[in-house]
């Protein structure tokens, strides 16, 4: 028969419970190393990404910015006077001369006016002619009037001398020599005021026809202005250069003042650049710039800075000072870039996608002989189109990570394949 043992069956329960609590421990043991464990770093494929090295030396500092063409002289040609568009000589695009006419305007009223004008002047012409060759005639007749006088005044004077040798002679007697002396003095006194009669009307013709003169000058001003009026409603240009709009048709009815057509001239272009606000406080009048045509680069330079911001840009005008590349015409396409500073001596790296100037940012660092980035704090400085400044974090011969890492914000390392 079998013995109970009790030892033994106690012995076996302890060891079941030993290899238990081992067990337990082993696994606590290993979960609490897996914990200490850093989560493993995600692979980034090498050929999608583009990195650059930091340097050290001179550092140009651009802004850069789209625009278009336009002309430096545009003339906008209105309507002189009120009028109905009766025929269109030119489409848009054309070449025109300073006389090419353009378009051709009628107005009835302003026709019935010249002719009106034109009769006053006639009018004021003919009263000022008949006004003239009635002073004139007067004047004839004062002139003669006084003729007359000075013609008795000789006569008497003649007498009197005569007279006075006869008394000498005891030929006349005293009566008849004072009565002679007495009319040569009292015609001498007429012709006085007959010479001077004349004298002040003639100077008075000039005063009298002064006032018909300035109606004449009236009406000859009026006439002119009408005229011209009428002249201008055959629409030229005024200027040689390319017809770039035409904003009537046949038939349409247009008020004085209002906009017909749009002159330039293509042969004197400047490039008018949409820059940032961000940027454009930077720049300043006469600095240098280049024009990218797609077809050549131009150089210029800075002439205009619009003080006003539309849609976060503001718009600067640069003045090209080189030839024009064929097929550079008004509102073509360009790209344009403003020098702004050149910097001597300072660190810099080719600018990544998210930095801005005077900013902190994190940049991967490649190490590991290439096999890894890890992120490191940059401060950025001074930017450029392209570099940007380094002013804290990194180092000379340092290679970072330009492009867009934003997908791995969550890792502070990355493996590179």
């Amino acid at each position: 028969m079998d013995i109970v043992r009790p030892e033994i069956k106690r012995k076996k329960k302890i060891r079941r419970l030993a290899y238990a609590g081992a067990g337990l421990l082993i696994v606590v043991v290993i979960t609490g190393a897996l914990s200490r464990l850093k989560p493993a770093a995600p692979s980034v494929d090498r050929a999608t990404i583009w990195t650059d090295t930091v340097k050290r030396g001179p550092m140009l500092r651009e802004v850069r910015g789209l625009g278009t063409l336009v002309p430096e002289t545009i003339r906008v040609i209105p309507a002189v006077t009120d009028g109905r568009v009766e025929q269109r000589y030119l489409l848009p695009g054309m070449p025109v001369k300073a006389d090419t006419v353009i378009l051709k305007l009628t107005n009835p009223v302003l026709e019935q006016t010249v002719l009106d004008a034109q009769y006053q002047l006639k009018g004021a012409e003919a009263d000022y002619n008949a006004l003239k060759a009635q002073l004139q005639n007067q004047l004839m007749d004062k002139r003669a009037q006084a003729a007359a006088i000075r013609s008795q005044y000789h006569t008497a004077e003649l007498q009197k001398t005569n007279n006075e040798k006869l008394k000498t002679l005891g030929l006349v007697s005293d009566l008849v020599y004072q009565t002679s002396e007495v009319q040569a003095d009292e015609l001498e006194k007429q012709n006085e005021i007959a010479q001077k009669q004349v004298e002040t009307f003639d100077n008075s013709i000039a005063a009298q026809l002064a006032v018909q003169e300035s109606k004449v000058s009236q009406m000859q001003a009026l006439y002119n202005l009408k005229k011209s009026q009428l002249g201008d409603l055959e629409v030229r240009p005024g200027m040689d250069g390319i017809l770039q709009e035409l904003d009537v048709d046949v038939g349409q009815q247009v008020l004085a003042g209002t906009a017909l057509a749009k002159v330039a001239q293509p042969t004197q272009l400047k490039a008018a650049l949409k820059i940032a606000e961000t940027q454009a406080k930077d720049i300043q009048l006469d600095q240098k710039a280049s024009i990218d045509t797609h077809n050549g680069i131009i150089p210029g330079h800075v002439i205009r800075i619009d003080p006003s911001v539309v849609n976060g840009t503001r718009t600067v005008d640069v003045k090209l000072d080189g030839e024009l590349p064929p097929g550079a015409v008004p509102d073509l396409s360009v790209e344009g870039t403003v020098e702004i500073e050149r910097l001597t001596n300072v660190l810099y790296v080719g600018r990544p996608v998210h930095g801005e100037a005077d900013s902190t940012v994190g940049l991967f660092k490649v190490t590991d002989e290439g096999k890894e980035a890890v992120r490191v704090q940059v401060t950025l400085g001074k930017t450029s189109v392209n570099t940007v400044q380094i002013l804290k974090g990194l180092d000379v011969g340092d290679e970072v990570i330009l492009s867009d890492m934003s997908a791995w914000d969550n890792f502070d390392r990355v493996q590179l394949k």
